[in-house]
């Protein structure tokens, strides 16, 4: 795998600094949500041009970085049309500037039905996937037209919150722009996590041949709650996502999330040495 982490994990730092201390720290690529790691210049949807592009990908590969991910992780289930046709435009924004970037994925999680994007038993609705589906089903057509990836992050609590519920919605819209990242951890909640081994399998059953990049992180439960943190402190057995990984994605980007800039290293050593052992 080409280990990577989330950019805003990372020391904040002037962006030229951060992306070469990400090279520094040894990671291959990394997870870029742009307003959470740009200051000194705005990444507002009129400021994403070819130029700004090239910009930031010369940086990037000046300091042997990949963009694995550029995230645009906003609601797409908004019943509010008006704040849903910003969120659109937003990530047509992105689609656009990803296709210039030369990055792995657009990436995104798959939002609640209401304006707080929190979480409600109406979210695990068959109409809430319909909604869902309908508005991204555009989004996925924009970027057949680009040549950029869109991939949907299944989350417990939100829409697509297990692997039935994306595999769904992968037939549904039927297309190779639309793929998955694969997020163990978020597939699970204090509801299944006794369960968690037969869920990650199911996972990789049903949607393994449409997984284009893994996060990695850990979890643990803290106080009858589910908590993540970084890989290796918490309770999680990697032995099935990083066999599949190694035998199915080669090469495939992985990012490190919930670490600090105390502890990624050691989080880093801990997932290569697992890595390593399957």
């Amino acid at each position: 795998m080409q280990l990577g982490i989330r950019l805003h994990d990372t020391t904040k730092r002037p962006f030229e600094e951060r992306i070469a201390e990400v090279h520094q720290l040894g990671f291959a690529c990394g997870h870029m949500a742009l307003s959470k790691v740009i200051d000194e210049f705005p990444t507002t949807d009129e400021a994403l041009t070819p130029g700004l592009a090239m910009y930031i990908r010369n940086v990037f590969a000046r300091n042997q970085v990949d963009i694995a991910v550029l995230g645009c992780y906003l609601n797409l289930a908004n019943p509010n049309r008006e704040q849903l046709a910003e969120t659109v435009h937003r990530y047509m924004a992105h689609i656009r500037f990803a296709s210039w970037l030369g990055c792995g994925v657009v990436g995104t999680e798959t939002g609640a039905p209401n304006e707080t994007y929190s979480f409600t038993p109406e979210c695990h609705t068959e109409e809430a996937l319909k909604l869902f589906a309908d508005n991204l089903h555009p989004i996925v057509e924009y970027a057949e037209k680009m040549g950029v990836v869109v991939a949907i992050e299944p989350v417990y609590r939100h829409i697509v919150s297990n692997p039935k519920r994306a595999r769904k919605v992968l037939d549904e819209i039927n297309s190779p722009n639309l793929q998955i990242i694969f997020d163990p951890v978020n597939l699970l909640d204090m509801e299944n996590y006794a369960e968690r081994k037969s869920v990650i399998e199911e996972a990789i059953e049903l949607l393994g041949a449409d997984v284009a990049m893994v996060h990695l992180k850990d979890c643990a439960v803290r106080d009858g709650k589910l908590v993540s943190m970084g890989c290796g402190l918490g309770e999680m057995d990697y032995t099935v996502v990083l066999k599949f990984m190694k035998e199915r994605k080669p090469f495939i980007h992985a990012t490190l999330e919930d670490t600090k800039p105390e502890n990624n290293q050691r989080v880093k050593h801990f997932i290569m040495r697992k890595y390593a052992e399957v």
